[in-house]
């Protein structure tokens, strides 16, 4: 089983910044495709980005295409999600997850179903 260890979460202005972490361990991560996921209080919880295997592709939720990046590095096992202009409806648990397969479009595209490993949650707080 891979594990997943998030960091970076806290709280942060309206318009201001986060970066978020992730090492992975436990399996080949180069080989696989990883995303960021986030779940407000009392909603579903919603696909917010990933990155295929090599790094080479990007995918997002349209809510957050312009203000979030997501980049891996390989040789370090991590991934990190770059978030700016941050609104208070990113509120939520963000949650780093492994794909089932090396492409990113399959996160993309079946959201959860497509998760082999989560991590753990940090929490994101935007004050309005």
């Amino acid at each position: 089983q891979v594990q997943l260890v998030e960091s970076g979460g806290g709280l942060v202005q309206y318009g201001g910044s986060l970066r978020l972490s992730c090492a992975a361990s436990g399996r080949t991560f180069s080989s696989y495709a990883t995303g960021w996921f986030r779940q407000a209080p009392g909603k579903e919880r919603e696909f917010v980005a990933s990155i295929n295997s090599s790094g080479g592709r990007t995918f997002y939720a349209d809510s957050v295409k312009g203000r979030f990046t997501i980049s891996r590095d390989n040789a370090k096992n991590m991934v990190y999600l770059q978030m700016n202009s941050l609104k208070p409806e990113d509120t939520a648990v963000y949650y780093c997850a492994m794909g089932i397969t090396h492409l990113g479009s399959t996160l993309s595209a079946r959201g959860s179903s497509a998760v082999d490993s989560w991590g753990q949650g940090t929490q994101v707080t935007v004050s309005s």
